[in-house]
């Protein structure tokens, strides 16, 4: 689904309006906000709403006339009067269901004794900085130190960048209305979202078709489930994936373990590595499944055509992690992926070779994965300032035209046509090798048919799911093997009902 900038949102939202209607869909949204509530509810006391004079305040009064609880509900609005028909319907029906109106700012000292306050107070029109009651409010919910279900976005956080603004809060968890908010995938905004929900309630993606191009796509369960492949009964191991993996070198024969291991484990028939002369013996006596030949890197030349001839039984390449800087193994990277028609991820030490030669790979089958310090050296224009990561890397790959995954706690993927923003990523993987593992499971997905953007997207989602289970599994210590051992139950996904859609 879209993750959305305000422009879109309200063309969205305009489009569901005409179809279903104003007070419907708030109603719907009411409904929504409700099922969490008792999720994120601590202790016995009431529920509080914080309501703005717009429709995100009528969510507020929406959900408090839609729970069904025990508990008692309060609202503070910023003022009784006006607002859409939407908003004043269901101020309506939450006044006639028992809800405590109070108009002002809340005082931090009552909003302590709630179990759960619901952030009503902007929505996906907002501006910073906050002033007035707005801002007030805010500080309110700041200082109360309870937990916060922000409806749509957090108030204080710029919807559309993510900027955190002067006033602003930690969210429990925030629920999108219709589409998740751009502001609520980027840093800073995702640290203050919590865990991110959206429900649909019938809106759709193609009314915002033509509003801010490209769009950003974030990947939720149903998808994933959806574009993972998935063996035919009729597979033998070479049709069921075979990536060749160059990686490896005598100093660091690890990168290319935890790289076919990532491939074996995501789901390769077929894992052929070639390494060093080196580096054989170590990595032969950790992949037993895999198959490892040899090129010697002292002769450049005969090492491209020995990996290219191995690479003909082979439907991917994934290069790079491990490879030394030298400019024999420059000749190795550069050879290697001209001489191919092979889809190709490239990593770690091949990112660094290619940064001369980008233009050469221009529309070809090939991701490169850096992280941000490979990503200031690969674009030639610097370090990646606070706030930038999405615009740097949509002008990177307008200017090169290949795919693109540029690492960090929101993974973004960049493509022509849109950039994809990965919502699985967890900090069990900030830790060595990781990556590796990452590297050989795009290699493998691009042997099994799938496009550089979504092998790379369905990927990064992967990988996160799995690090998340090895952190389940471990709580504290997970390392790049423990990631790559539970891909296979990373890639189960529960059935969901559709009302509301986990991202994050």
């Amino acid at each position: 689904m879209r993750a959305v900038t305000p422009a879109q949102m309200r063309a969205i939202d305009a489009a569901a309006v005409a179809r279903d209607g104003e007070i419907a869909l708030m109603r719907a949204a009411g409904e929504a906000i409700a099922r969490l509530v008792e999720r994120y509810a601590a202790g016995d006391g009431p529920l509080i709403a914080l309501a703005g004079r717009g429709n995100n305040g009528g969510d507020g009064y929406a959900a408090l006339a839609a729970y069904g609880g025990a508990r008692r509900r309060i609202v503070y609005a910023e003022s009784a009067a006006g607002g859409s028909a939407a908003r004043r319907d269901a101020r309506e029906r939450a006044l006639a269901a028992g809800v405590d109106e109070r108009l002002g700012t809340p005082p931090a000292e009552a909003l302590r004794e709630a179990a759960l306050l619901l952030d009503g107070i902007l929505g996906v029109n907002a501006r910073l900085p906050l002033t007035g009651w707005d801002a007030a409010a805010v500080d309110a919910l700041a200082g109360s130190r309870r937990p916060v279900l922000a409806l749509d976005v957090p108030s204080g956080i710029d919807p559309a960048t993510g900027e955190a603004g002067a006033h602003a809060f930690a969210a429990a968890a925030t629920l999108a209305l219709g589409r998740p908010k751009l502001g609520c995938v980027l840093d800073a905004g995702r640290a203050r979202t919590g865990e991110l929900w959206c429900a649909p309630i019938g809106m759709r993606d193609d009314d915002a078709a033509g509003v801010d191009d490209p769009p950003v796509w974030v990947m939720d369960d149903a998808e994933f489930a959806a574009r993972l492949p998935h063996r035919a009964d009729e597979s033998e191991k070479r049709s069921a994936g075979a990536p060749l993996v160059v990686a490896g070198s005598t100093q660091f024969p690890g990168a290319a373990v935890l790289c076919a291991w990532g491939a074996a484990r995501a789901g390769a028939g077929y894992v052929t590595v070639a390494a060093p002369q080196g580096a054989a013996a170590a990595l032969r006596a950790h992949l037993v499944e895999q198959v490892v030949v040899t090129y010697d890197e002292r002769d450049p030349v005969a090492a491209v055509e020995s990996i290219l001839d191995v690479a003909r039984r082979c439907g991917s390449i994934a290069i790079g992690p491990g490879l030394g800087l030298s400019d024999a193994f420059g000749t190795i990277v550069s050879g290697v992926l001209e001489g191919t028609t092979l889809p190709a991820v490239a990593d770690a030490s091949a990112l660094f070779h290619l940064a001369k030669r980008l233009r050469v790979y221009r529309d070809k089958p090939l991701v490169l994965t850096p992280h941000e310090g490979e990503f200031a050296r690969l674009s030639g224009e610097g370090t990646v300032a606070p706030g930038t990561r999405l615009p740097r890397l949509r002008a990177f790959v307008d200017r090169h035209g290949i795919t693109t995954l540029l690492k960090g706690r929101t993974t973004l993927i960049g493509a022509r046509d849109a950039t994809h923003a990965n919502p699985t990523g967890t900090n069990a993987l900030a830790t060595a090798g990781t990556g590796d593992v990452l590297t050989g499971m795009i290699g493998t997905l691009l042997a099994q048919g799938l496009a550089p953007v979504d092998a790379a997207r369905t990927a990064a989602y992967w990988h996160g799911r799995a690090g998340r289970c090895a952190l389940e599994r471990r709580h504290r210590g997970v390392v790049a093997r423990d990631v790559a051992d539970t891909l296979g139950e990373a890639s189960v996904v529960p059935a969901g009902s559709g009302a509301l859609i986990r991202i994050f």
